[in-house]
């Protein structure tokens, strides 16, 4: 696990409020807050800072927007949907942690926050799980293959949560999202971009296109999202909901499945390494059991629009990049990797132009 992403730190100038007045806010709106209140920062997110809320009595976890809405990309940080997904799913088969309260006012401590139960657990932040044994491997991703399957099975209109998302033509709407967000972010000109934003929504397969497929999509379902019991291959919360919608469940699981090929060097993956002595499933095991949990479709027909869905996957996660990188240049990404992350924009949507000529 990398100590750059553990841990907390003091909170830094640019993501500083008002303490004594966020401990005001919650002694009224929070049952059983009660003072003094000690805060730090976690190392990780990039995108939504993070707090560790500290009592004498409990902990809790405060995400906020890094900003005023004012300041801010159109959709993005969108921490009332986090809050709201996971108040709907706290009676589902997805572990989630407890939401406490939510804060759309802005005038309270200068942007919109809430706070959750802080669960205790650990994350993983290296894909090839250095230190485990191959069985111990083999059981964190068998864990983390059935809840994205009971994510996408989630009976999500019975959960409150049937107006979620707009109904209907998931991913040619997000094509279109993560063009216009890609275009509104360009710091330097990314060509594969300027082709993929022609080529996907010109070769959508069937599958992508068919309505009744629609879940709660999570949108950026991977390992280090994903909080497991200190001791067991057990997933205690799905974390980061900040993409999620109603959506194509298909084009969640696969851009989960992009792990499966990108190398560890480029950004966090398993591309390259010996998955047999590792005791990590191969990609088609990961599939099947997908296939398996959910029955959307069979496998083998998955697989026929398998490289679409990677480029698409891989395109939108390069515009996703690029918006790090813009929001650098604007001075409101909140931490000190999301340099790095933007730096693999470019590479991202190179391979995705690779998927695309597969396809």
């Amino acid at each position: 696990m990398s100590e750059v992403y553990t841990g907390t730190r003091p909170v830094s100038d640019k993501h500083a409020f008002d303490v004594a007045t966020l401990e005001a806010y919650l002694r009224q709106h929070l049952p059983g807050f009660s003072g003094p209140l000690n805060v730090e920062m976690f190392k990780g997110g990039q995108s939504n800072p993070t707090y560790k809320l500290l009592t004498p009595g409990q902990t809790y976890v405060m995400r906020a927007k890094p900003g005023p809405v004012s300041m801010l990309l159109p959709s993005a940080h969108a921490i009332e949907r986090e809050y709201r997904v996971m108040s709907g799913l706290a009676s589902s088969q997805v572990p989630v942690p407890r939401m406490y309260c939510l804060c759309e006012d802005e005038s309270v401590i200068g942007r919109a926050f809430y706070v959750m139960e802080f669960v205790e657990g650990r994350v993983l932040w290296d894909q090839s799980l250095p230190g485990m044994t191959p069985a111990q491997r083999r059981d964190i991703y068998l864990e983390m293959n059935r809840v994205i399957a009971a994510l996408h099975t989630a009976p999500y209109a019975k959960l409150g949560l049937g107006d979620y998302g707009k109904p209907g033509a998931y991913v040619e709407r997000q094509i279109g999202r993560w063009s216009k967000q890609y275009v509104a972010s360009i710091t330097q000109p990314i060509e594969a971009m300027d082709r993929l934003m022609a080529w996907l929504p010109a070769h959508m397969p069937d599958s992508s296109k068919d309505d009744s497929l629609v879940s709660v999509v999570h949108g950026d379902y991977r390992l280090d999202n994903l909080l497991f019991d200190a001791a067991e291959p057990r997933v205690r919360a799905v974390l980061d909901w900040e993409l999620s919608t109603l959506g194509h469940p298909l084009a969640d699981f696969s851009y989960h499945c992009l792990a499966w090929h990108i190398s560890p060097g480029e950004f966090r993956g398993i591309g390259g390494l010996d998955l047999v002595t590792l005791g990590i499933p191969g990609e088609d095991e990961y599939i099947e059991r997908y296939c398996a949990a959910t029955g959307f479709m069979t496998p083998q027909a998955l697989r026929r629009d398998w490289n679409f869905y990677l480029s698409y996957n891989f395109f939108r996660l390069a515009a996703i990049l690029q918006g790090i990188a813009k929001r650098i240049e604007a001075g409101t990404a909140s931490s000190a990797q999301a340099v790095a992350s933007a730096a693999g924009a470019r590479p991202l949507a190179e391979l995705a132009w690779r998927f695309a000529q597969r396809a």
